[in-house]
């Protein structure tokens, strides 16, 4: 049943924000400029982007026992794959997914979505989800957000 909880929330929340949404926006919208061939450098950041929520929603359901969604998180702190390298690669993973329609095609709305979206989930995370996994996992998150950084990796990680 977690499993489809997932997929229903993946399809839901990332499919209407990451696709829906940036489709109508180009549909709506005339391209500020172009980046010629180099428009294929969406390819990469869609297919990463796209790689990374997919890894992070089967971490979060199979080791984690929850889902992606804050209405049922995982039971279990997740620490290990992506997870030991930054604290939320679901969200650079859904960032680099919209800096790929930058590439493709840069309209005025597309090229603040990705800054609005880092924004709020910025915001989201300092004010809802760490105060939220410290209340649950305790000094175990407080030790894991000491050694794992919340947004750029560096070298030295948690083992």
């Amino acid at each position: 049943m977690t499993a489809l909880k997932t997929m229903f929330f993946m399809l839901l929340v990332p499919g209407l924000l990451l696709v829906l949404l940036p489709c109508a926006l180009i549909g709506a919208d005339v391209a500020l400029f172009s980046f010629g061939v180099f428009h294929w450098l969406a390819v990469p950041f869609w297919s990463t982007g796209a790689a990374m929520l997919i890894w992070c929603a089967w971490a979060f359901t199979v080791r984690g026992k929850g889902t992606p969604s804050p209405t049922d998180p995982p039971k279990e702190l997740v620490v290990d794959g992506l997870y030991h390298i930054v604290r939320n690669p679901i969200y650079v993973g859904a960032l680099l997914f919209l800096l790929g329609y930058v590439f493709w095609y840069p309209t005025l709305s597309i090229l603040v979505m990705p800054v609005l979206f880092a924004v709020g989930s910025h915001l989201f995370i300092l004010f809802y989800e760490e105060p939220h996994l410290r209340k649950i996992f305790g000094s175990r998150y407080k030790a894991y957000c000491q050694a794992v950084p919340r947004w750029m990796p560096r070298r030295s990680r948690m083992d």
